[in-house]
């Protein structure tokens, strides 16, 4: 990866809008240079998807938490590939950090929230839940 490579994964994590033309202009190459690079980036696995960033409360989500889950080692795939498929989790990481697992889940209210924690720690295998709830986005 050269310094034209980390100026185009600059301008697609600023803006994953920017568009190929205009990401030319700023290198001063041609778009199908771009174009290439971009997919380039893609194969080799740093550029991963595109995506967009949304206020879940304008959704109607306004319980949303950041929860770090701790488990039976034996458990942790098992764990991981069931908070995958829940609707309401977002998104799940393995983590070296505080805990094992972290995800971040959206739920419409503050009961609805609380039935999903309730919901986990039961979840054969888990050890802690340590939910975090985000008030606002900054």
């Amino acid at each position: 990866m050269d310094e034209r490579d980390k100026a185009i994964l600059n301008a697609l994590i600023a803006d994953s809008r920017t568009s190929y033309v205009e990401l030319a202009k700023r290198l001063r190459i041609t778009e199908a240079a771009v174009r290439k690079r971009v997919k380039n980036l893609e194969e080799s696995g740093i550029i991963q998807h595109f995506t967009i960033r949304v206020d879940p409360s304008v959704l109607g989500y306004n319980s949303v938490a950041i929860i770090g889950i701790d488990t039976d080692p034996g458990f942790l795939s098992e764990i991981y590939e069931a908070l995958r498929r829940m609707r309401n989790i977002k998104y799940v990481s393995l983590s070296s950090g505080d805990h094992m697992l972290m995800f971040e889940a959206w739920c419409k209210t503050q009961k609805e929230l609380s039935a999903l924690i309730s919901h986990i720690k039961k979840m054969r295998g888990v050890t802690k839940v340590c939910p975090a709830i985000l008030l606002r986005n900054v």
